[in-house]
Formats: C-alpha cells, sequence, structure tokens
C-alpha cells in the first residue's frame, strides 16, 4: 500500500488518486533571478525522485512546475544588470534547465510562468474580490483572511496567534491599508518605472501566492491529488494558496500536501539561503563535482528530513556511486561467456524478484529512498555474487540488469554499458596488453598498463580475464 505523509493531516496516508492511474502534482518552481543554489535544487530533485517512483509503480504523472518571473528580486537584478525583468527571467530560467538537465531531472510536464498567465491571474483575482473574499485599496488588492475559516491548518496555526506577530512584519503604510494585519496582497499596486499590467483597479502586478493558485488549477484543474514545495513554503505561500484557491473553486486545492527538508550547512545545520549567505551554486559544485554524483547526494536521503551539505557527504556519494557502476561493468562483462541457461535461473529469478518487492515495500512508506537504497546494495551484493559464479546464464543476466537499472532509475541514475564507452583503440591496446602476458613479455604489457592509466583507464585481472573501468576524479 502506498502511503504519503500530508502536511495537511500531520500523518502518512493511504495515497488514492482522484483519477486511478494519474496522479496530478504541482511543484512551486524557483524564482528566476539567479542560478540555483544546491538547497533549491534539493527540492527539485527530491520531488523528481517521487515523480519518478510513482511512474516505476505504473502511474502516469502530469507534473507542473511553475516559474515566478514576476517578483521584486527580479526587478532589482533587472536594474543591477541593465537587462528588463524578462530578459532576466529569460536568462535563469535557461540557467535552471541547463543545471537540473546536469542532474538528470526529467522536464515538467509543463513549466507554466507568470508572465504568459496575467489575464487568468486578473479574472481569478476579480472573482474574490465580487465573492467579497478581496478587497481593494488605492490599486491594491487584499484577501480577506479571517474569512476563510480553515486557514492555519495546513501549517498548524492559530490565526489569532498570526495577528500578535504579523504588525511585527509590517511596514506601517502597508498595514494601515489593510483592514486585518493578516491579509495579504493578491494584486500591488505600481511603483513608478515598475513593470505593470492594466487591471480593474489600476496599474500593477500579481502578488506572490495568487501565482501559484492560479496556474495549478488551470493546468491540473480545482483539485490537485498533490501540492509539493520547500519546508519553508508551508507558513504563508501553501496555506494563502489553500485559501484564496477554495475561496474561489468551492472545492479542495489539494488532497496531499509534500514538503521536503532543507539543505544544511556546518556543524550548526543552519539552513542554506542566499539570504544567509552560505549558499553553494549547484553549477558551480557541478564544476568540480561529477553532476551524478551530486544528484545521488541529493536523491539518497528521505525528502522530509534535513540533508547536511559537506565534503564527507559528498565522498560517500561518490563512494557508492562508483560502486554501483563497478557492479554494473562487472555484471555486462559477463556476457562473454554467459551460457544459454543454468539449472538454477529459476531460484536466481526468483531472488531477484524478491527483492523488487522488498524496493516497492520499503518505497511505498513515504517514498522512502534511504530504506530503497539499502534494497538496491543488497541486489548489488547479490549481482557481486553471482558474476563471481564460474558459470552465469544469460536470463538471470539480464534479470539482475533490468532490476538494476530500473532501481536505480528512480535516484535518477543512469548507467552506461561497457562496450559503449570502449573506444577500439583502447580494446586494441587491451588485447596487445593479453598477447603480451601470455609470451612473457611482462615489461611491455606493464608498459600498456601505464599507458591506460595515464588515459584514466584502471584494468582488473580477474579468472574471467581483464576488465576495465574509468578513474574517478
Amino acid at each position: 500500500m502506498l502511503k504519503i505523509y500530508n502536511t495537511l493531516t500531520n500523518q502518512k496516508e493511504e495515497f488514492k488518486p482522484l483519477v486511478p492511474g494519474n496522479i496530478s502534482m504541482y511543484v512551486c518552481g524557483p524564482t528566476v533571478y539567479n542560478y540555483i543554489h544546491i538547497g533549491n535544487a534539493r527540492s527539485t530533485v527530491a520531488f523528481d525522485t517521487v515523480r519518478r517512483y510513482f511512474e516505476y509503480r505504473g502511474f502516469d504523472v502530469n507534473y507542473v512546475s511553475n516559474f515566478t518571473d514576476v517578483d521584486d528580486k527580479i526587478i532589482n537584478r533587472a536594474n543591477e544588470e541593465g537587462l528588463t525583468p524578462e530578459q532576466i527571467a529569460d536568462k535563469y530560467i535557461e540557467a535552471f534547465y541547463e543545471d537540473t538537465d546536469a542532474l538528470n531531472v526529467k522536464r515538467a510536464t509543463k513549466n507554466p510562468r507568470v508572465m504568459e498567465n496575467m489575464e487568468d491571474i486578473i479574472q481569478f483575482v476579480a472573482d474574490l474580490v465580487d465573492k467579497d473574499f478581496a478587497y481593494v485599496v488605492d490599486g491594491d488588492v487584499y484577501y480577506r483572511t479571517r474569512k476563510f475559516e480553515k486557514y492555519g491548518q495546513l501549517s498548524d496555526q492559530n490565526i489569532n496567534d498570526l495577528r500578535a506577530g504579523a504588525s511585527e512584519r509590517l511596514e506601517a503604510d502597508s498595514q494601515s491599508k489593510k483592514e486585518d494585519v493578516v491579509d495579504f496582497a493578491l494584486w500591488k499596486s505600481a511603483k513608478p518605472g515598475e513593470i505593470s499590467w492594466t487591471s480593474p483597479w489600476g496599474e500593477g502586478r500579481p502578488g506572490w501566492h495568487i501565482e501559484c493558485s492560479v496556474m495549478a488549477t488551470k493546468l491540473l484543474g480545482d483539485t490537485l491529488d498533490i501540492h509539493a514545495g520547500g519546508h519553508d513554503l508551508t507558513f504563508p505561500h501553501h496555506e494563502n494558496e489553500i485559501a484564496q484557491s477554495e475561496a474561489h473553486t468551492g472545492h479542495t486545492f489539494a488532497n496531499y500536501w509534500m514538503h521536503n527538508g532543507f539543505v544544511t550547512m556546518g556543524d550548526d545545520d543552519e539552513k542554506m539561503s542566499k539570504s544567509l549567505g552560505n549558499f553553494v551554486l549547484a553549477h558551480e559544485l557541478m564544476k568540480q563535482v561529477d553532476p551524478q554524483v551530486v544528484r545521488f547526494f541529493l536523491a539518497s536521503a528521505h525528502y522530509r528530513s534535513p540533508l547536511r551539505f559537506n565534503e564527507e557527504n559528498i565522498q560517500d556519494a561518490t563512494n557508492n556511486l562508483n560502486n554501483l557502476k563497478t557492479a554494473y561493468a562487472n555484471l555486462n562483462y559477463r556476457f562473454e561467456d554467459a551460457k544459454a541457461q543454468l539449472d538454477n535461473d529459476a531460484e536466481v529469478l526468483a531472488q531477484i524478484k524478491a527483492l523488487e518487492n522488498e524496493f516497492m515495500e520499503a518505497m511505498d512508506d513515504d517514498v522512502n529512498t534511504p530504506n530503497g537504497l539499502t534494497v538496491v546494495y543488497r541486489l548489488m551484493r547479490d549481482m557481486n555474487v553471482y558474476t563471481n559464479q564460474p558459470k552465469v546464464s544469460v536470463p538471470a543476466l539480464n534479470a539482475f540488469k533490468e532490476a538494476f537499472t530500473a532501481l536505480l532509475i528512480v535516484f535518477g541514475v543512469t548507467l552506461s554499458d561497457e562496450k559503449e564507452l570502449l573506444a577500439d583503440d583502447i580494446q586494441a591496446l587491451i588485447d596487445e596488453r593479453n598477447q603480451a602476458r601470455a609470451d612473457k613479455n611482462f615489461a611491455r604489457a606493464d608498459e600498456i598498463r601505464d599507458q591506460l592509466k595515464a588515459e584514466g583507464i584502471i584494468l582488473d585481472d580477474t579468472a574471467q580475464g581483464t576488465r576495465w573501468k574509468r578513474e574517478q576524479a
């Protein structure tokens, strides 16, 4: 039984999609004014892994993740770089795709942008005004938060407690416009020289929270199966999304809410954040560390848990990934002398199937990736034991290969067959070395080994012949 931890109820629940076999999933995307850091990448990778597991389980996932391309930070960056907000957004959307492609993140079904949905946003806000859930003050439009009776349910907060602290976070001029300090902006009147759109309330632009409500319901319907994002978005962003969406549609906005934990830095596990200045940009890290290692590092932890970023954990990810690659290379090598079938094939196939079932049992528990990886490592161990047997069969090798490949794809790890990487000249040198050893010309054999090592090729002489792998940085 597939269960998901639902932030709305603070418990694991059996997952039942609205349409059997199909999942509608909305994940809050980046505000595109800068390159993403590892904390941003963690959220993207975490929910890509969740999506991949749903697909492994046979679901068709309609995955929508937005780009916020209208924001104060974008306007400020545009002024700094002498570009328009649109040009800044285009620049960093392209950078986002470059980084996430390197991390083997599947492209979303759709990546809507705020600027492309302005008419729908204005109509959405107008409907809230008509229903008296919103009011207009000097060209600004605010949501009547207290009118939504369930406000605070997602973040488990009482609206009266919010009132006490709200005044401390608001500027006096903004506070004076509101009927209640807990109300939030749906539409902001334009400041001089600022990008704006024409609305019934004058020139302006949307508030942050309204954007996701509009794009999510437009593309996925009034009720979503899953809404996801970083833990820091639970309040106020997701809380506000629920309030305005359900006031607009009259329906439950999302049945399941999923939130990922932070990436932390240092021994005190401080949250990685641009505002704190303790961040590592993804594209800078991937200049030093194999992107596949970075992906594996980010995907290895449970999505709800904090993830400490340090050199030791990156090295652990490197070692574990190298072990997986080596096991896969050894498996492929044994096809050279594999038998058509062996007497123990049925036993081996049953062993593999049992591990696949254990993997699903582990991952069905709120996509528990650490427990899922434990099963993957057991599969790797069994694979290594089998490939070291004197005799192996094609059916068993294929079964190991298919299972191993499918499970690793869930974590965004794709492995290449060694033969595809082995250039003709490298193979010729290996063949020459083998002949030199047969002729007892060990000086030449050692010379070839050193030559290949200089090219990053490591040889391993086994009872089944000479194997090779690329040296890891």
